[in-house]
């Protein structure tokens, strides 16, 4: 009895640094002023590291990313890490709006929130 009691307390003092972990921003150098705009032909994907960080990698490199810091978290993002965006000219702004995508039978829209400049950045790797 003794031994399960303290299982479950291991258990429980295990599960916040896991969840820490999903949502830690790996640190940045920044490589040049940041950017109002971007031509979306530049962006290959993004990484979403936390609910106000998000990490677009360039098609300029593979260790070549913008970084996104919004003014304020965005809720789900860090955990869905999906989103959708909308512009009609071709580049992706600091003005512009992302929206959360939840997954269930469908993807079904969450909060939507401002982005804000796009900083040229390269990420340290993991050691």
């Amino acid at each position: 009895m003794r031994y399960a009691a303290l299982a479950c307390c291991l258990v429980l003092l295990a599960a916040p640094g896991a969840a820490h972990d999903r949502n830690t921003v790996p640190e940045a150098t920044p490589t040049g002023p940041a950017r109002n705009c971007v031509p979306i032909t530049q962006l290959r994907d993004s990484l979403v590291r936390s609910d106000r960080v998000v990490d677009f990698r360039t098609t300029g490199g593979r260790d070549r990313y913008y970084r996104v810091t919004l003014p304020q978290s965005c809720p789900g993002l860090g955990f869905e890490r999906r989103f959708s965006y909308a512009t009609s000219i071709g580049q992706l702004c600091a003005q512009d709006i992302i929206t959360v995508l939840y997954q269930g039978s469908g993807p079904t829209r969450g909060a939507s929130c401002g982005l804000a400049p796009l900083q040229p950045v390269t990420i340290a790797r993991a050691r």
